[in-house]
């Protein structure tokens, strides 16, 4: 008999009649003898609505009550879920991150987990049950309830899966597995039979939605193989698993993107050692993350531009931060452009296999894309071009890398 953690996500659980669904999916795994661990999100839509509810009462909503709202989503489905499991037979019931507890640091909106305590729940599942947890949530050591950022319930399934030591972690979701790229910006999007997870940690940073980054990186630091399968499917889905059990007879996995970014260039920079540091230390005490840098400097040494990206939502502060480090920068002038995508190709199999660098550059040069900024991994090489050029761009690599 396995121990297995089944994760379901909003789209799967968006109505009663999904939750029947799932419940009779449950039911399945269950009556093939397995020992079963659900996971839930809160039902589509309904984080948002809560977010939106905060921000109309108060722009400054703290983030501890935030967290104490957000997290009755889940508390909604767990119950929904359990009762329609004990409806069809099958002893089921709910567990909250309090109940159980799972125990996480004070960072509220985004905490992270310490451990999970397993007696309660190991003996009622060996007792027959199904233990339905709320993901997203937990509880700090002063008996406050967290979450865990975006997308946690994913990151609380592989914690289980990591606490609880099962056999598996399934992740259902409203496709059929990780695709080659967003179907929306591609209709040739195909699905990824396995991905490893430096490649899966990858594609999910820069903007692929199926799951967590932080849950990946979890089950890529513990080992745990991850199963993301379609709720609405009987399709196979992708599995992410260790690179060691992957051939990589492609050098391109799969293509990525992220919109909402911004460039800033600071220019005529005087050039000195340090320069950078005074440029990038005031905006990361402002909490605002760096992600591409280019620095460029005049072939007789005296200044340089610092060219770097930000997303969209913090420019206005880092303008702001930039003009009030205005003396001990010493720049000459400013510029900005707010309407930029990364663009990025991933595969683990770029490190035996010369060339792509230039393949994606020719192919976007034959589209006529500019390139405004570039930045390279091992596994992955992302550029930065117009928000009106993703769709073409992303068309163009597909086929350029025999995605389709």
């Amino acid at each position: 008999m396995e121990k297995i953690v089944l994760k379901f996500g909003g789209t799967s659980l968006g109505t009663i009649d999904k939750i029947k669904k799932v419940a009779n999916i449950v039911k399945n795994r269950k009556d093939k003898g397995n020992s079963i661990i659900v996971v839930v999100s809160a039902m589509s839509g309904v984080t948002n609505d809560l977010k939106e509810k905060a921000n109309s009462i108060s722009k400054n909503f703290d983030d501890i009550e935030l967290d104490t709202l957000l997290s009755s989503g889940e508390q909604v489905t767990s119950s929904l879920l359990s009762g329609a499991l004990n409806d069809l037979g099958i002893k089921a019931r709910s567990w909250l991150g309090w109940q159980i507890p799972v125990l996480t640091d004070n960072n509220h909106t985004a905490a992270k987990i310490l451990k999970i305590r397993t007696t309660e729940i190991l003996k009622f599942i060996s007792e027959d049950g199904v233990a339905v947890i709320a993901g997203f949530q937990g509880i700090t050591k002063n008996y406050r309830i967290t979450t865990l950022g975006r997308g946690g319930s994913d990151l609380s399934a592989v914690a289980f899966a990591k606490f609880f030591e099962t056999e598996s972690c399934e992740i259902y979701t409203d496709v059929e597995g990780v695709l080659t790229t967003d179907p929306s910006m591609n209709k040739n999007a195909k699905k990824i039979d396995k991905i490893s997870y430096e490649e899966m940690l990858e594609m999910a940073s820069l903007g692929a939605k199926v799951m967590q980054p932080s849950a990946v990186q979890m089950s890529m630091l513990d080992d745990i193989p991850i199963h993301v399968k379609s709720t609405f499917s009987e399709k196979s889905g992708t599995k992410i698993i260790s690179e060691n059990d992957i051939d990589n007879k492609k050098a391109v996995t799969g293509i990525a993107y992220s919109k909402d970014n911004a460039k800033i260039s600071i220019i005529g920079v005087i050039d000195k050692p340090g320069v950078a540091a005074d440029v990038f230390e005031p905006i990361g005490e402002n909490n605002i993350n760096i992600d591409m840098v280019i620095q460029n400097t005049s072939l007789d040494g005296k200044v340089a531009n610092i060219t770097f990206t930000i997303k969209q939502e913090d420019l206005k502060k880092t303008l702001n931060t930039i003009e009030k480090n205005k003396k001990k920068i010493n720049y000459k002038k400013i510029s900005y452009n707010d309407k930029l995508t990364k663009v990025s190709i991933i595969g683990a199999g770029m490190i035996a296999s010369p060339g792509v660098t230039h393949k994606m550059f020719r192919s976007l040069a034959n589209e006529k894309i500019n390139i405004l900024a570039i930045s390279t991994s091992e596994i992955k090489i992302s550029v930065l071009v117009e928000d009106s050029h993703t769709k073409k761009a992303i068309k163009a690599l597909h086929t350029t890398f025999k995605l389709n």
